[in-house]
């Protein structure tokens, strides 16, 4: 198999042309694409910004969400679980700590950093 030489091959441009009689053809006005739309102004008078926590912030965020999780919930398994495989107890586990976590705690947990963010940054706006 040959690969043809990227330095002497020429561009080949497709352009769509339309071969069918008039009634094919697309009719009506373009349709614009969305603007995005600013966001309404807060009482200082700027846009509200939701910075994203970084990396670490979310990873300690997750952290805090699923290290309880897990403890309680070995903690109440246990007697249950405890002669099952390790493996399918892990399965069982996951499968109560993570929507919990997902739905529950971590967006609890994020509105409590984004309120505590928006504080800090009103009080230094003061300032």
């Amino acid at each position: 198999m040959t690969f043809p030489n990227p330095e002497t091959a020429t561009a080949h441009v497709i352009t769509p042309t339309h071969t069918g009689s008039s009634e094919d053809a697309p009719t009506g006005p373009a349709i614009p694409a969305p603007t995005p739309t600013p966001s309404p102004p807060t009482a200082l008078g700027t846009p509200t910004t939701h910075p994203t926590p970084s990396v670490h912030v979310r990873a300690a965020i997750t952290w805090l969400a699923i290290f309880p999780l897990v403890a309680v919930g070995m903690t109440l398994l246990g007697p249950v679980t405890d002669t099952w495989h390790p493996v399918l107890r892990a399965l069982v586990l996951t499968l109560i700590v993570v929507p919990i976590a997902v739905y529950l705690v971590v967006p609890r947990l994020f509105a409590g950093y984004g309120e505590i963010t928006r504080r800090r940054m009103a009080r230094r706006m003061r300032a």
